[in-house]
């Protein structure tokens, strides 16, 4: 809105073309989003639900009785700033309603006297990944030169041209496990939220500074996103809100994201990470998010389904793991889970980029 707000006013206020520039318009929603929720989200504790423990937790006793599902309001004062700032197309404002969406079936999750249940979650979760992957597909198959989607990888100079069903495939499969693993991982105050912020401002930079950057994508011979700098404004203004939201979580915490944060931050950096062309770039963004949540979920599966016994010694959430079996404390998981998602991304990102 406000982008487009400046084209007009422009021609009576020569200062308002600032409001066309994606990096102002960043600062702006960033901490427009940081502050919003540092200011709104403590009016919201008695509206929402209160935490009824978590089974097999370590901290189901700490979290009892704290409000819950802040994430129903924190990701609606994310679409509230992308709305203000966003020149937002068809695929921009998908993804935008498919976010809020997640967040939704999440709190009403939260509110929920009785669990909706694991099936339910898993086939809700189905049905918006795949439809977010049809969207994907069918937006970026328009705007490529030749209609077809691409994804790169490294090791491989060109891009590589993706059938629609092998795309829809990868797309569900990547965002069905980004939502979950991402759901997992929040047991400890702060750390999903400060994982996923990680996540976020490192596609946030691939965005704006090499994919949405065509000299730069040339030169690193990646394929350039028109767009990237859309959805890095779209991506910067959700860490903004997320930093507002852990402004009030950090250890003790005063709240919770709940199934609603949880559920649309790992869809969001799912979507995200497809966009960008490379599905490999999870590795990157989510490594230790997919280790403390997603090996918990494998080794389930292989239990129920195959009766296949793996890791039997070993406690998940890895989180849980390292609490009770290494006697490390919240403040250590913390900081050492962020440590090593750093250095992962780093390194990740150094190699897909160069390594070409």
């Amino acid at each position: 809105m406000l982008y487009y707000l400046g084209t007009y006013i422009q021609q009576f206020f020569g200062p308002a073309r600032l409001l066309q520039s994606y990096t102002v318009l960043i600062a702006l929603a960033l901490y427009s989003g940081f502050f919003a929720t540092c200011l709104l989200l403590p009016r919201f504790y008695s509206r929402l639900p209160h935490d009824r423990g978590r089974e097999f937790t370590l901290t189901a006793e700490a979290a009892k009785g704290k409000p819950t599902g802040a994430g129903a309001v924190f990701i609606t004062i994310y679409a509230i700033i992308c709305i203000l700032f966003v020149p937002m197309g068809i695929l921009q404002s998908g993804v935008l309603t498919l976010t809020w969406l997640t967040m939704l079936t999440g709190f009403l999750d939260d509110k929920s006297v009785t669990s909706w249940g694991e099936y339910l979650k898993g086939f809700l979760d189905l049905i918006i990944s795949i439809a977010t992957s049809l969207l994907i597909y069918y937006c970026l198959s328009r705007t490529s030169s030749d209609g077809h989607v691409h994804f790169w990888f490294p090791f491989i100079t060109n891009p590589v041209i993706v059938h629609p069903v092998v795309f829809i495939i990868i797309g569900v499969i990547l965002l069905w496990t980004s939502i979950n693993t991402t759901n997992c991982t929040d047991g400890v105050d702060g750390l999903s939220g400060t994982l996923v912020l990680i996540a976020l401002l490192t596609l946030g930079v691939i965005f704006y500074f090499i994919l949405g950057h065509s000299r730069i994508a040339a030169y690193l011979l990646v394929p350039h996103i028109a767009d990237g700098a859309k959805w890095a404004l779209m991506t910067f203004s959700l860490s903004g809100v997320l930093m507002g939201y852990l402004w009030h979580n950090a250890y003790p915490s005063a709240v919770l994201m709940g199934d609603a944060g949880s559920r649309a931050l790992g869809f969001f950096i799912g979507t995200m990470v497809l966009i960008t062309g490379n599905p490999l770039m999870f590795i990157a963004t989510s490594t230790i998010i997919f280790l403390n949540g997603g090996m918990g979920l494998l080794k389930v599966a292989l239990l129920r389904f195959l009766k296949i016994r793996i890791f039997e010694n070993i406690r998940f959430p890895l989180h849980d793991h390292m609490r009770k079996n290494r006697g490390w404390s919240a403040t250590q998981v913390l900081l050492k889970f962020m440590i090593m998602q750093l250095l992962i991304t780093v390194a990740v990102v150094g190699l897909f980029f160069k390594v070409r």
